[in-house]
């Protein structure tokens, strides 16, 4: 009984999952309801989607030096800082008939999301031992990815039936309750400002820590490829009929979540292994979904693998950047999420490569799994390079 009792992570690890999960629904929502917002606001469908482009540079560009700008406060107020500022800019988005000031409040929220998603990665840490922190850390990225398959579908849906906003009014709803639980419920932790801005810039100059951050950027476009375009490969090219869809596209998320619990468990002691095992599950799942691509029977369980493989490598990617930067934690945790975020925001140039009239090779829709392959077997070469400089490095 005892065993199950220390094997069990803290209730805050489950909170800040929770947390996340109501901030990173507001961007997977926002796709859903695009032509909503164009047609509400009487804009282009191409000025509406910048809105997403909006979020996802803040979360790129504005993440780290957020980070080094709350590096003193204490963990908690800077959770509740964050949720406060994100859900006050999605109030303000909703209350807007400005396009201008809604991209600006996408903007400031995806700042936002990102410092409290950096800070919530490292307070994970803390709570637990360190044998156990990839698991923690596992655990607090699935919220993201319930955020993926049930939160930004679930917001589409309160928005089909109550107009684009409903969605985002449920969303501030849920983080203003987020911000209230981690005020109560969250253990207070040491204050950041153990490691001063000189220590975290010190780490950041770690030449492995980038080799992890490349491996990071290489894997998600890897695996986010195919999830971004697989309603259009499943309508188009597998014929699968419009109505199964969702169910496949919750198949990818249930694999996640598989994917993520083993990896946080794996991570722990053997976190090359885990990024191998998942870049190499990404380079087979897509390589077979490239080939039956146009059989049902095959695509609809691969599709499974793939968000199984995908979501093993994000525990141990945070395993090997507390490793390399734990007297410093805060900006890598941080420049974590920018190189995630990168490799999401990667994902439209990438598929130009097959997807572009006068690309060279263009293959259409059936050639993108392909594409998700080739990411996977470059990123193979960083987990190498990682291994062979912690052999190194040990020696």
């Amino acid at each position: 009984m005892r065993a199950v009792r220390r094997d069990r992570l803290p209730a805050g690890v489950y909170l800040l999952s929770l947390s996340l999960f109501a901030m990173g629904s507001a961007e997977f929502l926002l796709a859903g309801v695009l032509p909503a917002i164009a047609g509400d606001l009487r804009i282009t469908l191409s000025s509406a989607g910048a809105l997403i482009s909006a979020f996802a540079a803040a979360v790129v560009v504005g993440g780290p030096p957020l980070a080094i700008a709350t590096l003193r406060w204490p963990r908690r107020a800077t959770l509740v800082a964050t949720q406060a500022a994100f859900a006050a800019c999605v109030v303000a988005g909703v209350l807007t008939d400005s396009y201008a000031v809604l991209l600006v409040t996408r903007f400031l929220s995806g700042l936002a999301y990102a410092g409290f998603w950096a800070v919530a990665a490292v307070t994970a840490i803390g709570l637990v031992p360190p044998d156990r922190a990839a698991r923690a850390s596992g655990v607090v990225v699935s919220g993201l990815s319930l955020a993926m398959v049930a939160g930004g579908p679930a917001g589409t849906l309160i928005s089909y039936f109550t107009g684009w906003r409903g969605g985002f009014w449920a969303v501030a709803a849920l983080t203003v309750a987020g911000a209230l639980l981690t005020f109560v419920a969250l253990p207070a932790t040491r204050e950041r400002g153990e490691a001063g801005i000189r220590d975290e810039l010190r780490a950041m100059r770690h030449p492995q820590l980038w080799v992890v951050y490349a491996a990071t950027l290489l894997s998600t476009a890897a695996y986010m490829i195919t999830f971004n375009y697989l309603a259009a490969l499943l309508t188009g090219v597998t014929r699968l009929p419009g109505v199964w869809i969702p169910a496949v596209l919750t198949l990818f998320g249930a694999g996640a979540f598989i994917g993520l619990s083993i990896g946080g468990r794996v991570a722990d002691r053997l976190p090359t292994h885990a990024l191998l095992a998942g870049a190499l599950g990404i380079l087979a799942g897509s390589v077979l979904l490239g080939v039956f691509a146009r059989h049902a029977v095959a695509v609809v369980p691969l599709v499974l693998l793939l968000g199984v493989a995908g979501f093993v490598l994000n525990p141990a990617i945070y395993g090997r950047v507390f490793a390399i930067a734990g007297q410093a934690p805060t900006l890598a945790g941080a420049t974590t999420v920018s190189a995630f975020q990168l490799g999401i925001s990667l994902v439209p140039a990438f598929a130009a490569l097959v997807l572009a009239p006068s690309a060279i090779g263009a293959g259409g829709l059936g050639a993108i799994p392909w594409v998700g392959a080739g990411l996977a077997a470059l990123t193979t070469v960083p987990v190498l390079l990682d291994r062979m400089m912690s052999r190194r490095d040990a020696a």
